[in-house]
C-alpha cells in the first residue's frame, strides 16, 4: 500500500487555521463601530473620596494609649492651678495691708498700751526714770498714733497723754524743752505745756487720750468727756 499523504494534511490545516483567522477580524471589525470609538477608550468615573469628618481627624492624631482629659476634669485641674496661684497673691495682699492698717483701737471705751519706738509694751517705772520732768517722749497709743506722756515733777505720770498730731496738716509736733511749748516745725503752729493751741495757723488744741496704770503697763484710753483746758466737748471725738 501507499504512505499517507502527511504534506498535504498539514497544508489543508494551515488553509482552515487563516480562515478561522480571517473571520475572528472581521467579526471584530464588525462589532467595534457599532460601539463607537469614544467609549472604548473613555475613562472609568471614579466617586469622590469621602473627607473624614473633623472630629475623627482629631482623635485619630491621639494614640490609643495617649489621655484626653474631658472637660469636667480639665475643669477641675483649671481650679487647682488657680488656687494654686491664688494663695500666695492672697497672702502677700494680706501682709501688705495688715501693713497699712494702724494697729491698735481708739474707739468706745477700749484701751491700749502704749509702746515704745522698738515696739515693746511701756512700763511705767523705767518710762518715768528715762524720761525726767521736765522732759517727754513720745509713744504710740491710739489709733497708731505719736502720744506724748508727762512726767511731774513728783516723779509720776500725769493722767492725761498729748496726741502730737498737729491740727493744721497732721505734722508730728516736737516738744521744745526751752520754752515748755509745743512748736510745729511746718507751718510755725504752737501749743502751750498741756497742749493748747496759743498760735496759729492750728484751728485746734492737740488732742487728749486718758492713762492708766494697769499692772506696770501704761494704757492709753480716749479722752470723751468736756476738754479741761478748753472747758469745751472734746473736737476728736
Amino acid at each position: 500500500p501507499a504512505p499517507p499523504p502527511v504534506k498535504q494534511d498539514r497544508e489543508d490545516s494551515q488553509s482552515d487555521l487563516k480562515m478561522l483567522g480571517l473571520l475572528a477580524g472581521t467579526a471584530l471589525a464588525l462589532t467595534l463601530p457599532a460601539a463607537g470609538p469614544a467609549s472604548a477608550i473613555a475613562p472609568v468615573a471614579r466617586a469622590p473620596a469621602a473627607v473624614p469628618a473633623r472630629a475623627s481627624l482629631s482623635m485619630g492624631a491621639v494614640g490609643a494609649d495617649d489621655f484626653v482629659p474631658d472637660m469636667q476634669r480639665r475643669t477641675i485641674m483649671n481650679l487647682v492651678l488657680l488656687g494654686g496661684a491664688g494663695v500666695p497673691v492672697l497672702w502677700l495682699a494680706g501682709g501688705y495691708i495688715y501693713f497699712l492698717v494702724p494697729p491698735g483701737g481708739g474707739g468706745g471705751g477700749a484701751g491700749v498700751t502704749a509702746r515704745d519706738a522698738l515696739g515693746a509694751d511701756v512700763m511705767a517705772a523705767k518710762w518715768i526714770a528715762a524720761n525726767p520732768y521736765p522732759g517727754r517722749a513720745l509713744v504710740e497709743g491710739l489709733k497708731g498714733d505719736a502720744h506724748y506722756l508727762i512726767v511731774k515733777e513728783d516723779k509720776t505720770l500725769y493722767d492725761f497723754a498729748i496726741n502730737a498730731v498737729c491740727t493744721h496738716l497732721g505734722c508730728v509736733v516736737p516738744f521744745n524743752r526751752a520754752q515748755l511749748k509745743y512748736i510745729c516745725p511746718c507751718h510755725g503752729s504752737q501749743y502751750d505745756f498741756n497742749g493748747k493751741v496759743i498760735r496759729g495757723p492750728a484751728p485746734l488744741s492737740l488732742a487728749l487720750a486718758h492713762v492708766n496704770d494697769v499692772d506696770g503697763k501704761v494704757v492709753l484710753s480716749p479722752w470723751t468727756e468736756t476738754d479741761f483746758r478748753t472747758d469745751l466737748a472734746p473736737w476728736w471725738k
